[in-house]
């Protein structure tokens, strides 16, 4: 029989010295701890730059921190609308389309994400030059269209998704994949809030319910829980907050003041335990949501004319408790709240253009049904913030997952779902006004001009709130995680 160690490789051989392999084994164990060291010492990331990670005290970790240069916006509402709107129908005008309508030249795909598909189609609604600007902007959002000389338009965003789930997680989170932290998260985790009585970050949901993926549109993924959305609406108050039957608003807050004091005596008996100090503060915020969230909700002290400009006395019942919504979002704001999350349209089990504006058919009375909700509250809200001078220091983002095809699907009403180019836009601090960047090609089928990925747009977002995208990290898992992952670039050139 042959010497089995025959077979070995020299470098194989070697290893079976004990003396070797405990000596190659030290030098790779020192050499990784080295590593670990120098990496505390001063983090750095594959682009070369420090990472910066924030310093958050455990017993307060709401408490307003710096960013990492100066900004003009402070706070930042995300108006989110899940479902897919169609570019096309909305703000990216396509003379191509009237041209071609009811043809199929030659490039168009004979398969789309839910089948076969069929001819252009002109938009469903008129364009029309507006403000200004001579933005051409659709009739589908006529109180939309009379502000579009403050809004910053990208026309070639683009994603890697045409999934609802994975495409709402990739640009709320930066992930197709469940369990990362979203945008609002990772704003509030780097610069806490400057109101101590609300939550940080919030996320209004739709009267219709959460979106296709739910609370990961605002979850805190691996980050602290602290900074993940609170969620409710101008229906439904945040759980667990009423204030007991016979228990008066003074009583209320003596009993907070008094936890709070027990609370900071008890903290002082174990110094350093930040998962004590964390649920400390977590309590002692909802004893003071118990008193402020009320007040913040109390909507019908509103002005009539208040009501009137969002819309809450007309329409569908949908449409004014989104308007209610709309009210809600513009006094968190105002009380300081560092993120609110707005979302107009839901979908947890489907819903094809009833539940938000996925509109696979009959897009002429899908879409037209979601504008009627969204429309008039939205633009009131985006004019209230102007007209108080919350524009100066608040960054307003409309946007959805990915946008329509310009062909109709083979049913020849709807509209299938278009990952590569799609329209969302910027408005209020930090951004150029009347401002358009990137196109699609003449069908708006595909991003032709400055091509945006969701990574630069995030990237973009992060900046105009003092955020350094690549910089911005937290350690997880061996990796130093960021919300563009590995990508992204600012577009500089919607900044003011």
């Amino acid at each position: 029989m042959r010497n089995p160690e025959e077979k070995i490789s020299f470098h194989g051989q070697r290893l079976l010295s004990r003396r070797n392999f405990l000596g190659q084994a030290g030098m790779a164990m020192g050499a990784l701890s080295l590593t670990q060291l120098l990496a505390e010492d001063n983090p750095m990331h594959f682009g070369g730059k420090a990472t910066i990670r924030p310093e958050i005290d455990p017993n307060n970790p709401y408490s307003p921190r710096a960013p990492h240069f100066p900004s003009k916006a402070k706070q930042v509402l995300v108006i989110y609308l899940p479902g897919a709107v169609s570019h096309v129908d909305t703000f990216d005008y396509k003379p191509d389309l009237f041209k071609y309508h009811g043809q199929k030249p030659p490039g168009i795909p004979e398969v789309t994400f839910e089948g076969p598909t069929g001819n252009i189609a002109q938009p469903f609604w008129e364009f029309k030059p507006r403000g200004q600007t001579g933005k051409m902007v659709s009739e589908l959002i006529p109180n939309l269209a009379e502000q579009v000389d403050d809004f910053c338009f990208f026309h070639s965003l683009t994603t890697d998704t045409s999934a609802h789930p994975q495409g709402e997680n990739y640009f709320n989170t930066g992930f197709t994949m469940e369990g990362f932290p979203s945008f609002g998260a990772w704003v509030t985790y780097a610069l806490g809030s400057e109101n101590s009585e609300l939550p940080a970050f919030v996320a209004i949901n739709d009267p219709r319910g959460l979106a296709r993926s739910g609370k990961n549109n605002f979850g805190s993924g691996f980050l602290p829980a602290a900074f993940q959305g609170t969620d409710f609406n101008a229906k439904n108050p945040p759980a667990n907050l009423g204030r007991p039957e016979g228990l008066s608003e003074a009583d209320d807050k003596a009993t907070v003041d008094l936890l709070q004091r027990l609370n900071a005596h008890h903290l002082e008996l174990y110094p350093g335990d930040t998962d004590l100090a964390a649920r400390i503060t977590s309590y002692e915020l909802a004893g003071k949501m118990q008193i402020s969230v009320p007040e913040v909700m109390r909507i019908t002290n509103e002005p009539k004319s208040i009501h009137k400009e969002y819309g809450t006395d007309v329409g569908t019942d949908l449409k004014r408790e989104y308007a209610k919504n709309c009210i809600l979002a513009r006094r968190l704001i105002e009380k300081g709240v560092r993120v609110v999350q707005l979302f107009n349209g839901s979908d947890p089990s489907g819903g094809n253009g009833i539940t938000n504006w996925d509109s696979h058919s009959d897009i002429l009375k899908t879409h037209a049904m979601q504008a009627e909700i969204m429309d008039q509250p939205t633009a009131a809200l985006i004019h209230d913030l102007k007209r108080r001078g919350l524009f100066e220091e608040t960054l307003v983002v409309w946007c959805t997952e990915f946008g329509r095809m310009p062909f109709l699907q083979a049913n020849g009403t709807g509209r299938d779902h278009n990952p590569d180019t799609f329209t969302c836009f910027l408005t209020g601090a930090g951004v150029k006004k009347g401002f358009s960047y990137g196109e699609s090609d003449e069908f708006g089928f595909k991003a032709a001009v400055n091509p945006t990925t969701v990574y630069d747009f995030n990237a973009t977002l992060l900046n105009l709130m003092g955020l350094d995208h690549e910089r911005l990290t937290f350690y997880h898992n061996g990796i130093e995680r960021r919300l563009t992952h590995v990508h992204g670039h600012v577009v500089e050139d919607v900044l003011v």
